[in-house]
């Protein structure tokens, strides 16, 4: 098991490729699904801001700015525990050991955040896109966690 030192710097980098590539997903689907890129993220605000954040479609520092720091925030705590427990089997030569692990450690994610979690403290973006559109967002998760993995192990 990685040292907690080791799993944060790792899950820094982690954390910050799943936020990216989870964060396009919202907005490519929320273009598709709400028409507005910005909608889903601005609706992960509603954290700090109440309800009134998820039917804000426009960019806005209030509500798109919150949103992604908040989903930024979340997405490098479940990479430093995505490090923790998993580092050791973590292989960048073996990518699809760790892109399994990685999309099981999203897997785990979406379902702290929808079965474990009250409603107040959900992700947001789930008023705003479909289940399927949320699979695909946990997915991208998923793979960020994995290329941050295998970026972090390079030689």
């Amino acid at each position: 098991m990685e040292t907690w030192k080791t799993a944060v710097q790792r899950g820094l980098v982690s954390g910050a490729t799943s936020s990216l590539l989870s964060t396009a997903a919202l907005a490519l689907l929320g273009k598709r699904e709400c028409n507005s890129h910005f909608a889903p993220t601005n609706a992960i605000s509603h954290w700090y801001w109440g309800d009134q954040a998820a039917t804000h479609d426009t960019p806005s520092l209030r509500y798109t700015l919150t949103g992604y720091t908040i989903h930024h925030a979340s997405a490098t705590f479940w990479a430093v525990l995505f490090e923790r427990a998993c580092g050791d089997l973590l292989d960048r030569r073996d990518s699809a050991t760790t892109l399994a692990i990685g999309t099981a450690a999203a897997g785990v994610a979406c379902f702290v955040d929808y079965e474990m979690t009250p409603q107040r403290l959900r992700p947001g973006f789930e008023q705003r896109l479909s289940r399927q559109a949320l699979a695909l967002v946990y997915g991208a998760f998923g793979l960020g966690l994995a290329a941050g993995a295998m970026l972090c192990r390079r030689s």
